[in-house]
């Protein structure tokens, strides 16, 4: 399927004698930043009709022949019985099935690649490799903590996104138009953003700036390993411990002044504990990268220790623990990037561990058996890189057990509650966000985003034998 967006330019030239006006040429140039713009948006069509199309609202029944109607961003309309406005493009959807567009619930689609660290360094490149010094105590608040690399709860992955279409064009094949992007190295971590996976400019991708404060039991990142500062669990721990018990008296502190400055002397302003009182209100999540039971259970009581909102990522044990996750209300993201043989066993080799053939035989049973414990959960790439494993891997957990429409629900209308944006995305209703993955067949065919369709470029062939299903294929 295919797009034409005519543009043309307000203006095919202007003439000499206006060149030599010198008074009129700052309220030209105005008039021509104003109006440019404007022109090429209206060449641009904003309204747009998918007639005779299977749509999947996940938030209602299936419409098995309907139309859905886009206006500037948004749907205004979709049915059985709809009719079609007089200036809406038509794509004539016959054969096409249209969902709401999918999510990538966790990764770091949309940020610039992390330089590669030191070995035995910390976050960043050219760290060095003796451990970091520590900076000045933290003033005024009566921190007496130095704060090591990796703790950096004020990053903000919303500040370093980046438009870069080769790098998005693996997610939008795979049908994903929005997800959650964070950054990846330290402990504190700092800032997920939510964003969308089309945009003229970084701040047009975001759709919610700051969703939750990561923490990772690792300070290699959120893979683990690494080499950074703390080297061990312990002292994992100790900083995120001691990160928080700094937060809870740096808030008491400002909260006494502010309510009676007068003698006491003024705590001075610090970014990093200043952007956890959010998570100490319960105002903003915490996510946590963990993958063992022992890890849930360690992530679960110190959310139970500070009082925060507790998000788990990764959960490749979280079915071992579905009784507490369900009781505590905790949501998972759950990682289906499946662990697989990646090379044929040499024949001297020794048997693989018992430990490693059990998890290749779970993983994919893993989210079949959230839902069925009642744990809400939403599906993340966790890291792949051949984004049709993305779709094949879907498959994998549908043919495991997972019903088909919750795995869609679990890449759509879940992540959206999760993340608090459920009033503007992961459902086809009228007044959300047009963002749409169509497909046909078992391929995705197109996708929208905030409106506008976006080219597909093909993803990296899967591995021989894989299939490419659609978000809806059933058992």
């Amino acid at each position: 399927m295919e797009f034409s967006h005519p543009a043309a330019s307000l203006f095919e030239e202007i003439p000499l004698m206006l060149v030599s006006i010198r008074r009129a040429l700052p309220a030209l140039a105005a008039i021509a930043v104003l109006v440019l713009p404007l022109a090429a948006q209206r060449n641009v069509p904003s309204t747009y009709a998918i007639t005779n199309a299977r749509l999947f609202p996940v938030s209602a029944p299936t419409i098995e022949r309907g139309t859905i109607i886009i206006r500037d961003g948004l749907i205004v309309a979709l049915g059985a019985n709809v009719a079609v406005p007089a200036d809406a493009q038509v794509i004539d959807g016959t054969g096409l099935t249209v969902y709401p567009g999918l999510f990538d619930s966790y990764g770091s689609i949309g940020l610039p690649p992390a330089p590669p660290a030191a070995v035995g360094g910390g976050r960043g490149a050219g760290a060095p490799a003796a451990p970091a010094p520590a900076t000045p105590v933290r003033g005024g608040s009566g921190n007496t903590f130095n704060d090591p690399r990796g703790v950096d709860p004020e990053l903000r992955a919303a500040d370093q996104v980046k438009v870069d279409d080769d790098a998005l064009d693996g997610p939008r094949s795979a049908g994903i138009t929005t997800a959650l992007t964070a950054p990846t190295a330290g402990v504190f971590q700092g800032q997920s953003a939510l964003i969308n996976l089309a945009g003229a400019t970084p701040a047009a991708m975001v759709i919610k700036p700051a969703v939750a404060q990561h923490i990772a039991f690792a300070s290699g990142g959120r893979g683990g390993g690494g080499g950074g500062y703390p080297a061990s669990l312990m002292g994992v721990f100790a900083v995120i411990r001691q990160e928080l018990l700094d937060a809870q008296r740096y808030r008491d502190i400002k909260a006494a002044y502010e309510k009676n400055p007068r003698g006491m002397q003024r705590p001075e302003f610090d970014a990093a504990l200043e952007s956890l009182l959010p998570v100490l209100a319960k105002q903003q999540p915490v996510i946590m990268n963990v993958n063992t039971r022992r890890e849930i259970d360690r992530a679960i009581d110190l959310s139970r220790e500070f009082g925060f909102r507790l998000i788990i990522a990764g959960g490749s044990e979280a079915y071992l623990v579905t009784d507490r996750l369900k009781s505590e209300n905790i949501p998972v993201l759950l990682s289906i990037n499946f662990p697989r043989r990646t090379a044929a066993p040499l024949p001297d080799a020794d048997p693989e561990p018992t430990r490693v053939l059990r998890e290749r035989v779970e993983a994919p049973r893993s989210p079949g058996r959230l839902q069925a414990a009642g744990v809400k959960f939403a599906l993340q790439s966790g890291g792949i890189t051949t984004w049709s494993e993305f779709t094949a891997n879907v498959k994998r957990a549908v043919e495991a057990g997972l019903p088909a429409d919750q795995a869609v629900r679990a890449m759509t209308l879940q992540p959206a509650e999760i993340f608090g944006v459920a009033d503007r995305l992961g459902s086809l209703e009228v007044g959300k966000i047009a963002n749409l993955t169509i497909t046909r067949g078992e391929a995705v065919n197109q996708i929208f985003v905030d409106g506008r369709p976006i080219a597909l470029h093909p993803a990296a062939a899967a591995p021989r034998g894989a299939a490419t299903p659609t978000p809806g294929t059933s058992r």
